[in-house]
């Protein structure tokens, strides 16, 4: 099959979506209402809640749900099959994740810009609420803790110090243009032409010099970087949104378009066949295609992760509901195109089906970050190559989009779990007391990311020793995510059988996934405890919160009967 073929149909496809499905969605079942004050409006501080441009939010949304999803997930899900693989992206982020993201900003909207997780009590009670918020908490802290811990990897001389420059630099870049454009009101356009402008020259520059010491530091150690990263985390979660998260996610979109321009350019220029098997067995470890395949590709069909990104920062930052379309489902529907591409790269980059075979001969050797992070890379370089580019340039290019965009889901992602603490605060005295401070709740989200990021267990860090569960976990928030949609569109009376149908479906990959992986930990010589007793921690949640939904569903039903007997009687 010719790769440059798929590329266009998938284009194509995802443009038909756009205007057919998403429009129905948008202005039919959901019902946005462009005249209605959004909550960027309403509660507008100046720090959190401030209206932003289409195209600036469409940047940030679409740069803190891409992060590493939807190249790492691909990378290693093609050892199943390109086809599996690519009919998993393009239904899975049409009629799933797309929606998804869609829906759980419609509510945050509807109940003045507040988190799905926050948005659980109206329908499963106080007791479901803060289990939700628990899951979100664990999940958000091992997430970042894990990237933290990736992104120090990656800055190390082993990987790619050519980008630690052009990353750091872009920072920079984004404080002087989100100055510029909300302080100087500088024009748009023009400065986001000098911002991409910089950002480039910062990408040429670190080409030529690797970052390998620090004043003050000298040779720059793994744990260096990841204290250092926890620094800035902390600044990024507290400052306005308008300073920085916001510059630095519009800006750094502008990479990945060009990134992706660039691929789609090469597979017209080489216009190669993909080399890997359609469908693949080979490998003897190899764990079943269902329910692991939907786990293991997240982000490019549909994440957990991405409903708290639309109800988090994104609710607070709509100007009006005329762009939600735009920004929710187009954005996830891009960032789908981008898992294609990275399919792609990973399927026809690669000179013959033997090699291809050689760095795919096991799971356990495909599975790790290392082979999927230089798996992409080098793909996509080689396609890059054919347009003239210099190939050592082409891969720095692309190691700088993969860590810049770590980057962005590590600044919005703590961020979001500084709003999680202070969700969680509301319920707790203790906790509130913290956490009405910004400040104070920044600092707690940045130690409950070290943690994850620091402490070792089992010899590694924590936060990449539970990484195997954060797939299934970060898919469970997104059967729950639907559970929650679908309990708030059935207490309305509207219709909810396009969320039902998702959850039933999210709900069972991930209730085969986690007792089948819990089995393999107890198997396991030595038996991976730490693993084990989380997971079980994280099962006896979902079940929880299951039974909870059950209950809440009774009440919802009761009260409509009673609705409905009352003007007979």
């Amino acid at each position: 099959m010719n790769a440059t073929l798929v590329a266009v149909l998938a284009f194509f496809a995802y443009l038909l979506a756009y205007f057919v499905y998403g429009r129905r969605l948008a202005r039919r079942i959901l019902g946005f209402e462009p005249d209605r004050p959004t909550p960027a409006h309403v509660k507008q501080d100046g720090v959190d809640y401030v209206p932003s441009n289409r195209l600036v939010l469409f940047g940030h949304h679409f740069a803190t749900i891409a992060g590493l999803g939807p190249i790492l997930g691909p990378a290693i899900a093609v050892i199943w099959g390109w086809v599996p693989a690519l009919l998993w992206v393009l239904f899975g982020s049409i009629f799933m994740g797309a929606v998804h993201d869609l829906t759980a900003l419609y509510i945050s909207l509807r109940n003045e810009g507040r988190s799905i997780g926050t948005v659980t009590d109206q329908l499963l009670g106080a007791r479901g609420r803060v289990l939700f918020l628990l899951l979100i908490f664990f999940l958000l802290a091992l997430a970042m803790g894990a990237f933290a811990h990736v992104i120090a990897v990656l800055f190390s001389g082993a990987f790619y110090p050519e980008a630690v420059f052009p990353v750091w630099a872009l920072i920079v870049i984004a404080l002087a243009i989100g100055a510029l454009v909300y302080r100087l009101r500088a024009n748009l356009t023009v400065a986001t032409l000098v911002g991409v402008a910089l950002m480039l020259l910062a990408t040429w520059h670190g080409t030529g010099h690797p970052v390998t010491r620090l004043p003050l530091l000298g040779a720059v150690e793994l744990n260096h970087w990841v204290w250092i990263l926890m620094a800035y985390a902390l600044v990024a979660s507290v400052l306005p949104v308008w300073l920085l998260l916001q510059p630095r996610d519009y800006l750094n979109s502008f990479q990945l378009y060009l990134g992706m321009g660039l691929l789609f350019l090469g597979l017209f220029a080489a216009r190669p066949d993909i080399v890997a098997p359609a469908v693949n067995r080979l490998p003897a470890d190899l764990p079943p295609l269902f329910p692991f395949l939907f786990i293991t590709i997240a982000c490019g069909a549909i994440s957990g992760f991405h409903s708290l990104v639309s109800s988090g920062t994104t609710a607070k930052q709509l100007a009006s509901e005329r762009d939600s379309l735009f920004v929710t489902y187009g954005a996830m529907l891009t960032e789908s195109l981008l898992a294609v591409l990275a399919i792609l790269a990973c399927t026809a980059g690669f000179a013959s089906r033997a090699e291809w075979h050689a760095h795919y001969a096991s799971w356990a050797g495909a599975e790790g970050m290392g082979p999927k992070l230089q798996a992409f890379v080098q793909g996509g370089a080689n396609l890059c190559a054919t347009l003239g580019l210099d190939p050592t340039l082409a891969a720095v290019f692309i190691a700088v989009v993969v860590v810049g965009f770590a980057m962005t889901t590590l600044d919005s992602g703590t961020r979001l779990l500084r709003y999680n603490l202070e969700e969680l605060g509301h319920g707790f005295a203790p906790l509130g007391l913290l956490t009405r401070n910004r400040y104070a709740a920044g600092l707690l989200a940045v130690l409950a990311i070290g943690y994850f990021a620091v402490a070792k267990v089992g010899g590694k860090p924590a936060g990449i020793t539970l990484w195997a569960l954060f797939g299934i976990t970060n898919q469970l928030l997104g059967a729950l995510g639907f559970l929650v949609m679908t309990l708030w569109f059935y207490k309305a009376g509207r219709p909810f059988l396009f969320l039902l149908l998702p959850m039933v479906f999210m709900m069972a990959i991930t209730l085969v996934a986690l007792p089948y992986s819990l089995w393999k930990f107890l198997l396991a010589d030595p038996v991976s405890w730490p693993l084990l007793i989380t997971g079980l921690a994280i099962l006896v949640l979902d079940l929880w919160l299951i039974v909870e939904a059950f209950l809440s569903l009774r009440r919802l039903s009761e009260a409509r009967r009673s609705r409905l007997a009352a003007p007979a009687a």
